[in-house]
Formats: structure tokens, sequence, C-alpha cells
């Protein structure tokens, strides 16, 4: 497979992701996602805004995400965001906790 294919095929894989977890997936949080994979939109989103810098593009935090969610951060948090319970937040901490030491090592 030449580069270019490779490099369709994966930005095709990405947009069906996104289409998924914006259209058809709307009920999982972006804190269950951290706790079970330990990324989520707002990682996406910001994976996406470093690209674009990384690109020469400027582009900022809140502006990937709009490029993510397809709507601003409040907007989303607005119609779709819930408080997390303690337990996932207890268990987020746990998580993330776990992750920092991965990165490290």
């Amino acid at each position: 497979m030449d580069d270019q294919t490779r490099i369709e095929i994966e930005a095709a894989a990405f947009r069906r992701l996104q289409k998924h977890l914006m259209e058809d997936r709307l009920d999982v949080q972006n804190i269950d996602m951290m706790n079970l994979a330990g990324f989520c939109r707002n990682c996406l989103s910001r994976w996406y805004q470093e690209a674009a810098v990384e690109r020469g593009i400027e582009m900022d935090k809140e502006e990937g995400r709009v490029a993510f969610y397809g709507m601003s951060t409040a907007e989303w948090k607005e119609k779709y965001q819930s408080d997390a319970s303690p337990a996932k937040q207890a268990e987020f901490e746990v998580a993330f906790a776990e992750n920092v030491l991965k990165e490290k090592s």
C-alpha cells in the first residue's frame, strides 16, 4: 500500500470514529471513555489541534474542540454532558494516575 492510500484510509477511519462518537454514542460520557480506554473526545480533539499546529496551522484548544465536536465546549456540555458519579470520579482518579505512571516509564 502506498503512503497516500494509507493516509486516506487512516483519515476515513478517523472520520468514522468521530461520527460514531458524535452521532451514534452520545450516551457515552467522556469520563466513561477515559476510565475504559484512557482517552476521550477531548483527547481526540487535542490530538487534532496538535496535528494542525505541527503542520503550521494556528489552532487553539477550543478551535480543536469545535473542529472535532462540531460545536463549542459550552454547547456540548449543555446538550450532552451529565454529572459523573462519585464512583466514576474515583475510578478516573485511579486510571489517570496509572496513565501518568505509564507515560513516565
